[in-house]
C-alpha cells in the first residue's frame, strides 16, 4: 500500500483516494492528517468540521464540496452509508497497527509486536479472544448493526473540539505579529543608537532585551492554536455500560508515590486513597498501588486503617453521591451540604459518617505521634517480627494486598477496588532514580497483578475532586478514532489552602490555563508530573499505530529500544539461561507451535530481545503483548505475588531500556516533562481535558521558602535535560513526529532558568543608573518615542487579548508576571550553576520533600520566613534599587530643575524593579517582621560594597568624559 504513494486512512486503513486534480485527498491542510474521503463525509456528518489531530477547522470550500456531493442522497441511502462507514472503520481499526508496524522498522518498538503477530494469531484459534467491542461489531453485518442499535448517542463522538471563536483569536493573532515587527524596528534602533557616555551599561541594556524578545517568542508562539474540548460521558455510558450486557468500560490502574510521612502526613495521603476507592467507576475496573519509597512502617500501618475505614466510606459517598469524596476535604467545605439531597437518611448517615471519620483521624494521629520517635532496635509488626523497612536505605521489596484479592467487603456486602501497598527493593550501590524509578516500578507491579491498560498517577496530596474524573478521560482514550493515537489525557491542577490573593502565584493559573489549551491545538499538553492518564502501550516505548514508519536509512533519536544487531553474551548470560525454561513455559511454549516452520520461527520474539528491554520476567513479558490488558489466563494467581516481589528487585533494571526508552524517563529530577518529551518525539499526542469540576485538587506550598525551593527543584530538573543528549534543541529531528510549535515549547521549557542572567542584569540596571548618573537610552527622538509607545502598547494589548479568549483574570496575570522575577532572580539563578556544578564537578543537590499540610490556623504557613540562600539575591535586590531611588532624588536636589526630567526615566525601572519584588518584600517581612538576621546582614553588605564601588569606580564613564571631569576640578582648584 505504501508503495503506490497514497496515504493509509488514519480511520479505516483505506487509501485516502484522490481529488479531482489526481493527488492524495487532504482533509486538513494544516497537519495533513490522512483520512479517506469516506470517513471525512461521516465526520461531517456527525457534526464534526474541525480535524482529529490538530483542531483546525476544514478549509470551507472543501466544506461545500461535500455538501453539494451529498445533498442528492435520499435520508434512508444516507443512514446505510453512514453504517457502512461504521463497519469499515470497526473492520481495519485492528489491522492498521499490523500493516503500519510491519512497514515501520523504528516505529515505535514494532519488531517486540510484529515477530509474535503470527504466534500470537494461532493461539488465538486455539483460546477465544477477548476482542473490544468496536471488533465484535465489526463482525455483525452493517444492517444488523443499524437495527440492534440501542441508542442515537452510542453512536456519536465521545468529545468534540471547541475551537476559539475567530473574533477573538484574529485579534489576537495579529497583536502578536505586530509586537514582532515592533520589536524589530526597536531593536533596529537600539543597534544603531549607542550611548558612548554608558557604553558598557547600553550593551548590557541591548543584550539582555534580545534575550527576552527570544524567550517572548519561545513563550508566545506555542499558543497561537488554542483550543477548548467538550466531553460527552452520557455518551460514553451508552457506548460501553449496555444494561443487561458485561461493563466494557477499561480498567484503570491508580499509582499514588509517597517517600517521607513526617512531611508528606499519613491523613493527606489516605484521604488521596479514599477519593479513589470511591470514585464513580466500576470497581473491578480500578486498581490503587501506593508506592511507599521509604518503607516506612507508618505508612502501612495507615493504609491499614485506610482500608478498614473504606469498608464504610465507599458506600456512604456511592449512595448518596457526594463530592468530593476525601473525607477531609468532605467534612470541611463550608457550603450547604443538604443540597440536592432528598434522602431522608442523610443527615443521620453523614452525622454517624463524621464520628467515624474523627476517630479514624484519632488512631492515624496517633500512628504519626508514635512515629516520631523511632526505638533503638527498630520498629516490630504486630507478630513480633521487626519490620523489613527499618533501613530505608536497604530493605527487601514489600508488596501487601490490602482490599479487592482479599475478598474484604465493604460493610453492605459490596466489591471494593483493589488498594496494594509497594515498597520496591533498595539496597546500597544501587542507583533508585527516586520518584522515577518507583513509578517505573509501579508499572510493572500492576502489569503482572493487574495490567489495566491504562494507567493515572497522582501524588500523594493530589485527591480526587470529580468523582467522574476517570470518565471525562475515557472520552478521549476509549474513543476509537481520537483514542488510538493519544498517549496520556493530562488535568490541570488545582489547589486547595491557598490566600486569595495568591501572593506567590502558587496555582499557576497562566500556565495552566493559557498555555497548556495552546499546546492542546498543536500535539498536546506537556506532562505535569500528576493528574494524567496513561496509555499503557505509550509507556512502554511503543509508538502510535497510525503514525508513518521511519525511513529505514534515518539515524533518528526515537528509535526503538530494541537494539538491531545482537551483543555479545555478558555475564548475566547465565542468569538468562536459569530462566529460559520460565520464558519457554510462559510466551513461547514450543509445543504449541510444533507446527511452525522455520520461517515462522524465526518471526517469533527472540528471548533475548525482551530480556534486554524489559527485564526478566516471563509474566510481565506477557503482559506487555496485552493491548487491551487483564491478566493472561494462563496465569497462576499463586505466583503472582512472588512474580510482582520479583520485578521491583533493585537490580531488575539493570542491561534493560527501563528509564531509557520505556518507562519514566531517568537523568533529571523533573521526570515528567522528558517522559511527556520523549512520547510526543514517538509521534503520540496527549490532550487537554478541563472538566466544570476540577478532577483532582493538591495542596501546595504557601510560604515564601518552600515555594521557592520548589522552583528550584523544577529549574534545576530543566538544566539537566538542557545539559542532556534528550535537549529539544538537538534531539528527536529525525522522522519529523515533534510538531516546529511543540518542539518550541519545550525548548521554552528548558532554557527558562537561563534567563536569570539577564534578568539579574537588568534589574541592577536602574540602580546603577542612578548611583552613576548615567542612562542606557539616548536623548529619545520623535521616532524612537514612537517605538517605546508602540512597544509598550502591544504587550499590554497582547495580555488583555490573551485573557479575553482564556478566561485568566489581570490579578492571575500580575501574579505571575510578578513571581516570575522573584524566582527568576533566585531559584531559577541558583539552578543554573547547581546544573553545571553537577554536569561539570558531579556535585549532585539534594532536595527536602516539601511539606504537604498548613498550620491549623488558616494560611499559617504564609507568614513563615525558613532561612535559605535563595533569599539573598532578590533582597540584595531590593536594597540596591531602594538606594539607588533616594540617591537619584537627592542628586536631582542638588542639581536643579534640568536633573528631574532624566530622573524620571531611571526612575521608573527602578519602580518596575521594586513593584515586581514586592510580594517577596512583604513575605520577607513575615507576620511579625521576623526577617532572619543574617538575610538583612548578608544583602545589606552586598548592596553597600556595591553601590559604594559602582560609585567610586563608574567604569562606564568614557575616557573624554573622564579628562573633561579633571580638567574641571584643575581650574576649580586653581
Amino acid at each position: 500500500m505504501m508503495e503506490s504513494g497514497v496515504p493509509v486512512c488514519h480511520t479505516c486503513g483505506e487509501h485516502v483516494g484522490l481529488n479531482v486534480n489526481g493527488e492524495p485527498f487532504v482533509a486538513c491542510h494544516e497537519c495533513n492528517f490522512p483520512i479517506c474521503k469516506s470517513c471525512f463525509e461521516y465526520d461531517l456528518k456527525e457534526g464534526r468540521k474541525a480535524c482529529l489531530r490538530c483542531g483546525s477547522p476544514y478549509d470551507e470550500n472543501l466544506l461545500d464540496d461535500v455538501e453539494k456531493a451529498t445533498g442528492d442522497q435520499s435520508t434512508m441511502a444516507a443512514h446505510l452509508s453512514k453504517s457502512q462507514d461504521v463497519g469499515i472503520h470497526a473492520r481495519h481499526i485492528s489491522s492498521v497497527s499490523t500493516l503500519d508496524s510491519e512497514m515501520a522498522e523504528d516505529n515505535g518498538n514494532p519488531i517486540w509486536k510484529n515477530r509474535v503477530e503470527s504466534w500470537k494469531e494461532k493461539k488465538n484459534k486455539k483460546k477465544k479472544p477477548a476482542t473490544t467491542k468496536v471488533e465484535r461489531e465489526a463482525e455483525i453485518p452493517p444492517e444488523q448493526q443499524m437495527e440492534d442499535k440501542p441508542a442515537p448517542d452510542a453512536s456519536q463522538p465521545l468529545s468534540t473540539i471547541i475551537p476559539i471563536p475567530k473574533s477573538r483569536l484574529a485579534p489576537y493573532r495579529t497583536v502578536i505579529i505586530m509586537r514582532l515587527i515592533i520589536l524589530g524596528l526597536f531593536f533596529h534602533y537600539r543597534v544603531t543608537n549607542p550611548v558612548d557616555s554608558a557604553f558598557g551599561l547600553w550593551l548590557t541594556s541591548v543584550i539582555c532585551e534580545i534575550w527576552f524578545a527570544f524567550s517572548w517568542v519561545l513563550d508566545q508562539f506555542p499558543k497561537w492554536y488554542p483550543v477548548n474540548r467538550e466531553t460527552y460521558i452520557d455518551r460514553l455510558s451508552a457506548r460501553y455500560e449496555r444494561e443487561g450486557e458485561p461493563n466494557e468500560l477499561a480498567a484503570v490502574d491508580f499509582f499514588v508515590s509517597t517517600v517521607d510521612p513526617l512531611k508528606e502526613p499519613p491523613l493527606i495521603t489516605a484521604n488521596t486513597v479514599l477519593s479513589i476507592l470511591a470514585l464513580d467507576y466500576p470497581v473491578d475496573k480500578v486498581s490503587c498501588y501506593i508506592s511507599d519509597d521509604g518503607a516506612a512502617m507508618l505508612t502501612f500501618e495507615s493504609l491499614v486503617e485506610t482500608a478498614d475505614f473504606a469498608r464504610k466510606w465507599v458506600p456512604f459517598c456511592k449512595k448518596f453521591s457526594i463530592e468530593p469524596r476525601a473525607p477531609e476535604f468532605y467534612f470541611s467545605q463550608k457550603i450547604d451540604y443538604l443540597k440536592d439531597k432528598v434522602q431522608p437518611s442523610f443527615v443521620k448517615e453523614r452525622r454517624a459518617m463524621k464520628r467515624d471519620y474523627e476517630e479514624y483521624k484519632i488512631r492515624i494521629n496517633a500512628l504519626v505521634a508514635k512515629a516520631q520517635k523511632t526505638p533503638e532496635e527498630g520498629w516490630t509488626m504486630q507478630d513480633g517480627t521487626p519490620w523489613p523497612g527499618n533501613n530505608p536505605r536497604d530493605h527487601p521489596g514489600m508488596i501487601q494486598v490490602f482490599l479487592g484479592y482479599s475478598g474484604a467487603p465493604d460493610i453492605e456486602g459490596n466489591e471494593l477496588p483493589r488498594l496494594v501497598y509497594v515498597s520496591r527493593e533498595k539496597r546500597p550501590g544501587y542507583q533508585h532514580h527516586k520518584k522515577a524509578g518507583a513509578e517505573n516500578a509501579l508499572v510493572r507491579v500492576s502489569a503482572v497483578l493487574t495490567n489495566a491498560p491504562f494507567i493515572l498517577n497522582l501524588d500523594c496530596d493530589h485527591y480526587v475532586n470529580n468523582s467522574k474524573a476517570v470518565r471525562e478521560a475515557m472520552c478521549f482514550l476509549m474513543d476509537p478514532q481520537v483514542g488510538r493515537d493519544v498517549c496520556y489525557v493530562q488535568f490541570p491542577q488545582r489547589f486547595d489552602g491557598i490566600d486569595r490573593s495568591d501572593r506567590y502565584a502558587n496555582r499557576n493559573t497562566v500556565f495552566f490555563d493559557v498555555n497548556m489549551k495552546g499546546l492542546d491545538g498543536i500535539q498536546g499538553p506537556v506532562y505535569v508530573g500528576t493528574g494524567c492518564v496513561f496509555n499503557r502501550q505509550a509507556l512502554y516505548g511503543y509508538g502510535p499505530p497510525s503514525m508513518p514508519s521511519f525511513p529505514k536509512s534515518s539515524s533518528s533519536s526515537c528509535s526503538c529500544c530494541c537494539p538491531g544487531k545482537k551483543e555479545p553474551k555478558d555475564p548475566s548470560e547465565l542468569y538468562r539461561d536459569a530462566k529460559r525454561e520460565e520464558l519457554d513455559a510462559a510466551i513461547f511454549n514450543l509445543r504449541e507451535i510444533d507446527n511452525y516452520d522455520e520461517y515462522e520461527r524465526s518471526m517469533l520474539i527472540s528471548q533475548t530481545s525482551f530480556e534486554k528491554t524489559f527485564g526478566l520476567s516471563s509474566v510481565f513479558i506477557e503482559s506487555t503483548l496485552m493491548e487491551n490488558g487483564g491478566v493472561a489466563e494462563s496465569a497462576n494467581p499463586s505466583t503472582l505475588i512472588k512474580e510482582a516481589i520479583h520485578v521491583i528487585s533493585c537490580g531488575y533494571e539493570e542491561k534493560t531500556a527501563w528509564g531509557k526508552e520505556i518507562g519514566w524517563i531517568y537523568g533529571s529530577v523533573t521526570e515528567d516533562i522528558l517522559t511527556g518529551f520523549k512520547m510526543h518525539c514517538r509521534g503520540w499526542r496527549s490532550i487537554y481535558c478541563m472538566p466544570l469540576r476540577p478532577a483532582f485538587k493538591g495542596s501546595a506550598p504557601i510560604n515564601l521558602s518552600d515555594r521557592l525551593h520548589q522552583v528550584l527543584r523544577w529549574a534545576l530538573g530543566s538544566v539537566e535535560i538542557f545539559l542532556s543528549r534528550h535537549c529539544p534543541l538537538w534531539y528527536g529531528f529525525g522522522g519529523g513526529r515533534l510538531k516546529w510549535l511543540q518542539r518550541l515549547a519545550y525548548i521554552n521549557t528548558i532554557v527558562y532558568p537561563f534567563t536569570s542572567l539577564p534578568l539579574i542584569a537588568y534589574c541592577s540596571l536602574p540602580a546603577i543608573c542612578l548611583l552613576t548618573g548615567k542612562f542606557i537610552i539616548p536623548t529619545l527622538s520623535n521616532l524612537a518615542s514612537v517605538l517605546f509607545l508602540g512597544l509598550f502598547l502591544s504587550i499590554i494589548v497582547t495580555a488583555v487579548l490573551e485573557l479575553r479568549w482564556s478566561g485568566v483574570s489581570i490579578e492571575d496575570l500580575w501574579r505571575n508576571e510578578q513571581f516570575w522575577v522573584i524566582g527568576g532572580v533566585s531559584a531559577h539563578l541558583f539552578a543554573v550553576f547547581q546544573g553545571f556544578l553537577k554536569m561539570l564537578a558531579g556535585i549532585d543537590t539534594n532536595f527536602t520533600v516539601t511539606a504537604k499540610a498548613a498550620d491549623d490556623a488558616d494560611f499559617g504557613e504564609l507568614y513563615i520566613v525558613k532561612w535559605t540562600t535563595l533569599l539573598i539575591p532578590p533582597t540584595t535586590l531590593l536594597i540596591v534599587n531602594m538606594v539607588g531611588v533616594v540617591a537619584g532624588f537627592s542628586d536631582a536636589l542638588n542639581k536643579g530643575y534640568e536633573a528631574w526630567g532624566p530622573l524620571f526615566g531611571k526612575v521608573f525601572f527602578s519602580l518596575w524593579v521594586i513593584l515586581h519584588l514586592y510580594p517577596f518584600l512583604k513575605g520577607l517581612m513575615g507576620r511579625q517582621n521576623r526577617t532572619p538576621t543574617i538575610v538583612v546582614l548578608w544583602s545589606v553588605l552586598l548592596a553597600s560594597v556595591f553601590s559604594l564601588v559602582w560609585v567610586r569606580i563608574n567604569p562606564f564613564v568614557s575616557t573624554a568624559d573622564s579628562t573633561t571631569v579633571s580638567q574641571s576640578c584643575i581650574s576649580i582648584d586653581c
